[in-house]
């Protein structure tokens, strides 16, 4: 992981907003209701859309179409990247480069090789990158992680996730809508519930005959996690009818008994009997189960983690370091279901890291890469491999 100094806590936390869409004006809300962090600067490239936002919400604050600029006269502390995913890549290094923390809207880049460029920009500005994904901020899931931990070794995770949902736009057009799209809150949320990472991954995608997707709209995936833990995904974006929750429906099932969530409501956890287990190894019952820290749900609470973050120096959980893996999960169930076979998440992210030190274009950032040597070197993917194949000789 890479290193940050803590940000002086000397008041609210002062942000610059990029991006003035409707998902800008959901963080601007949030920011608003945030007392750890004031709102100092508004950026966009449509400035009548920037100046718009700023006066229905009552605010004085610095409106530009240049990130460096509106931070300078702004006096920001750290910028909140809202900005279209193609453009992650450029605004997220402005900031880091001039000296900002960002937070920045899933995902943290397009591709697995500009993500690994951040994570170069990252260790060249000495600053924190931290993406919001924001599915893993539901107290519900928190209460799921806090169950699993009681379940023992665990044997296979599942979510099921059936929806409907007619977005048209570049939705209805794209090659694989659900994977690329959807299916990497439930990727990033299962390595949350399993503080573990994908080795590989088996793919399929396919399209229903009554499908308005041009593309794959449903995939079923299994991901073989380091330690031998198996993930099922069984997804379809176009599944009317006893839809599941946006959270999709999830299954953990352990040595020890089977944790179960809905995805909207509250889990449930039944334990096996301890058939002689010591006193004390298996939970007698909830009561005993971890306590769970409260937190804001979605956006809020990845805000919270961010603030925190800056001023404790604490590496937080969606720092690009760790993120980049929820990533190569959805690329490598992409090129699984391509070539018809399984894929090594390891392979994945070698490729791209070679794709990134072609492409980049900064000296300092290529530099930085190319020091590494390989992916493994900072996302431990080499290590994980060779642990999961350990525990399943």
């Amino acid at each position: 992981m890479g290193s940050f100094a803590p940000v002086p806590d000397d008041g609210p936390l002062r942000l610059v907003l990029v991006g003035a869409g409707n998902m800008g004006r959901a963080w601007l809300r949030t920011i608003l209701g945030t007392p750890t962090v004031r709102l100092v600067g508004l950026v966009d490239l449509d400035l009548d859309l920037a100046h718009r936002a700023a006066t229905e919400n009552g605010l004085d604050v610095v409106v530009g179409d240049s990130l460096t600029t509106v931070a300078a006269q702004s006096g920001a502390q750290a910028v909140v990247d809202v900005t279209v995913p193609p453009a992650h890549h450029a605004v997220n290094t402005e900031a880091l480069m001039a000296g900002l923390p960002v937070l920045c809207e899933k995902p943290i880049a397009p591709t697995v090789a500009e993500t690994l460029s951040l994570i170069a920009t990252e260790e060249v500005s000495g600053q924190l990158l931290m993406t919001s994904q924001s599915r893993r901020y539901y107290p519900a899931l928190a209460k799921l992680k806090s169950m699993t931990a009681t379940l023992g070794d665990i044997g296979i995770v599942t979510t099921e996730f059936f929806k409907a949902p007619h977005f048209g736009g570049f939705r209805d057009e794209m090659e694989h809508p659900l994977l690329v799209d959807m299916a990497i809150h439930a990727f990033d949320a299962v390595r949350y519930l399993l503080d573990a990472d994908p080795v590989s991954v088996d793919c399929r995608t396919f399209n229903p005959s009554w499908s308005w997707y041009r593309g794959d709209a449903a995939a079923n995936a299994i991901f073989t996690f380091e330690g031998g833990t198996r993930y099922a995904y069984a997804g379809s974006w176009c599944s009317p009818g006893l839809e599941t929750s946006w959270n999709g429906s999830w299954r953990v099932s352990g040595a020890r008994g089977t944790a179960v969530w809905d995805g909207d409501g509250d889990p449930d956890v039944a334990h096996a009997d301890d058939g002689g287990a010591p006193a004390g190894e298996v939970p007698a019952n909830r009561s005993e189960i971890g306590e769970v820290p409260a937190i804001r749900p979605e956006i809020a609470g990845a805000l919270d983690e961010f603030v925190s973050a800056l001023r404790t120096g604490e590496t937080p959980s969606g720092d690009v370091h760790s993120n980049v893996h929820s990533l190569a999960m959805v690329e490598a169930a992409v090129l699984s279901a391509a070539t018809g076979r399984t894929v090594e998440l390891a392979g994945v992210l070698e490729d791209a890291y070679r794709a990134a030190l072609v492409s980049e274009r900064r000296d300092d950032v290529r530099e930085a890469l190319r020091s590494w040597g390989s992916a493994s070197a900072r996302t431990r993917v080499g290590e994980q491999s060779k642990r999961s194949e350990q525990s399943l000789a």
